[in-house]
């Protein structure tokens, strides 16, 4: 994740000249936390809930306050909760594999 130069081991950042995939890793992070912090997954993880909660509030707009439903609101809230968890870890996925790919080719 971070490359050898005379003046020792540096870390890529945002304005790479050689058209890379930036990497933003703390230089003192080693293993698993420069691997998780090079896929950027808190970010992919907090859009991915932005995206979960967001697309649930509309499906439950169009789907039970428009049409006016006579059934308990709690089974809508139970399964619009189902229904964002599973958007947003599938948007985070999804956000993570593309950082994967891209950073995969510029090895």
């Amino acid at each position: 994740m971070s490359e050898s130069g005379a003046d020792g081991p540096r870390t890529r950042d945002a304005a790479a000249p050689d058209g890379d995939v930036p990497l933003d890793v703390d230089p003192d992070a080693e293993g698993p936390a420069a691997f998780v912090q090079a896929l950027r997954v808190p970010r992919n993880a907090a859009v991915g809930a932005a995206v979960g909660v967001g697309f649930t509030a509309l499906v439950f707009l169009v789907f039970v306050v428009l049409p006016g439903t006579t059934r308990s609101p709690l089974w809508y809230v139970g399964l619009g909760f189902v229904l964002a968890l599973s958007v947003a870890g599938l948007v985070a996925f999804v956000l993570t594999l593309a950082r994967a790919v891209r950073l995969s080719r510029t090895l």
